[in-house]
Parts: C-alpha cells; structure tokens; sequence
C-alpha cells in the first residue's frame, strides 16, 4: 500500500488582545503593570511616588478630592485615563529598548502627565452646570489648570510644570505639535509619546465603539459642531481613524512605533497589539456601517448604550 503524504495547514496564531494581557478595566491592575514596565527600565527605582499621585487620581474621579465633584464624563472616565497612562509606559519602555537616552525622571513625568491629561473634565463642587463634558473644547487648558494647583500641593518645581504643560499640550488634536517649545528633544518625545498614548489608549480599547454613543452626547453638551446624530458620529468615526493614522505618524513623528519593542521584550511578542485592536474595531464598526446601520445599538458589542434608552 502507497503512503500518500498529507499536506498540513501551518497551525493559526491566535494574538493575544491588549485586555488578555492586563484586566483594563482594573485600575490597580494597571497600576501593577505600569510598574512592572518602569522596573524593565530601572530595576532599582522606587515606584511609591507615582503610586501616591495615582491614588490621588482614584480620589478625584471618584468624587473625592477637596473642592471638586467625581467624574461625570462617560468617555473621558477614569478608565480612559488609565488606557493612556499604561499605553504611556509602553511607549517609553519600548523607546529604551530601542536605545533611546530616557532617565527615570523624564519616565516618572510621563507617567505623571498621562495620570493629569484629562482632569480638565472634572468639575469644582460649586459648579451646577451640565457635566464636566461642557468643557470638552477646553479641557486641555482646564487640565494644565488643575496640574498646576496640584503640583503645587505636591511641591512639584516650576521646572516640573512647564515640562508637563507641553506634554498636556500634545494631546491637543488642534495643536500642531511642532509650534510647541520643549527644552529639549527628549522632551518634544514624550510630548509626542503622550499624544499618541492618548489616541491609542482610546481606540484600542475593547469597549471603545460602545462608548463612542457616550462621546456623542458629551460633544453635544459641548455644542461641538460637525455631528448630527450617534450615527453620523459612527460614520465620521471610521475616517477619524485615518486622519489619526497621518496625525500619529506626522506630527506625533510615528512614536507609535515603539509599542512593538514593548510587546516584544516584555511578552515576547513580535507586534504591535494596539494597531491590531484599533484596525479591529475600525472594521467592526464599518461592518456595522455597511451591513446594520439602523440597527447599531444592537450590533454594539456591549450593553453600555442600553442605559441611553
């Protein structure tokens, strides 16, 4: 009898998700994993520093920070904040893996920045109006704001703020990066760094295209031109993705990049999970688009936007 040889498919790899490698939804297990990563860069270091400011973090958005009210935001959450302060450490770690000179402060700051980049959402308690969304046009000067009134509590130099100011600044989606004056082009990196933690941390994220319903209304309260409905903010979703793509790659000068020395050197995983995430549910929301526009809600992959009914 003839042996007849068998051709085998190559066995399929299966990608972890970024949510597979650390429960995102967890702030101390964030926290947990932020330190690990500093500790790949600086084995020696103290974490106990950033651990206090991201308590404080935790107490403000929870509505217990002397003077202001909790977060009433529902896309710009706590957990936002959160996305990008871990996607921050990502990017740096895997900026030194790839030889780039960052000490422990200018990590420290980084880390520090992406903790205050959204705080301009939060409320004063004697402020009544609406939410924190009615400041969504300012709120990256409301959080420079809030940083310098707590850097000084914290007894932070002016150095420290004026660095972090422009830090805060990048995040800025109508700000040309390069009309920023850094010190240095270290700094100009991380800057770069934050604001591509920043639109990172968000697309990516499992629940991203649920919360987008959310980010409708705050840009309503806001009165944000350009979106007439939650389906028109869907459909301008899809070509925000490419306009993203050029803002990261141009005036972010493709920072992004760095991830894939982070995954590489710390999972062992030869890729860059957040382009994989984000071009996932850009291509689930096109799905959406194309196939069930009149019944997105349903075809959200949670039960968020069930709370809007």
């Amino acid at each position: 009898m003839r042996n007849q040889s068998v051709t085998r498919e190559p066995p399929v790899v299966v990608l972890p998700e970024i949510d597979d490698l650390v429960s995102m939804e967890k702030p101390r297990e964030v926290l947990k994993e932020a330190e690990n990563i500093v500790r790949l860069m600086f084995d020696e270091t103290s974490f106990d520093f950033i651990r206090s400011v991201f308590d404080d973090i935790l107490t403000l958005f929870a509505g217990k920070y002397p003077d202001f009210k909790r977060c009433n935001t529902r896309f710009h959450d706590l957990q936002h904040t959160t996305d990008a302060f871990l996607a921050m450490a990502r990017l740096m770690h895997g900026a030194v893996v790839e030889g780039k000179p960052l000490n422990e402060t200018d990590v420290f700051l980084g880390l520090i920045a992406a903790l205050l980049h959204d705080t301009g959402y939060i409320q004063r308690e004697d402020d009544h109006r609406g939410t924190g969304a009615r400041y969504t046009l300012i709120h990256v000067q409301r959080s420079v704001e809030f940083m310098k009134l707590y850097f000084d509590s914290r007894g932070f130099s002016e150095r420290d703020f004026k660095i972090c100011s422009c830090f805060l600044e990048c995040t800025d989606l109508d700000v040309e990066v390069c009309d920023i004056c850094f010190s240095n082009e270290s700094y100009r990196m991380l800057g770069q760094m934050l604001g591509t933690a920043d639109l990172l941390g968000q697309m990516a994220a499992r629940n991203y295209l649920e919360k987008l319903i959310f980010l409708y209304y705050e840009f309503e309260e806001a009165g944000v031109p350009g979106f007439a409905s939650e389906l028109d903010l869907l459909r301008k979703t899809a070509d925000f993705y490419e306009m993203a793509k050029v803002r990261l790659d141009n005036d972010l000068n493709g920072v992004r990049h760095y991830v894939r020395a982070h995954f590489r050197e710390r999972w062992n995983i030869d890729k860059d999970l957040y382009e994989a995430a984000i071009e996932k549910n850009v291509a689930y929301l096109r799905f959406i688009l194309n196939e069930h526009p009149e019944e997105y809600r349903t075809y959200l992959r949670r039960a968020l936007v069930k709370e809007w009914n």
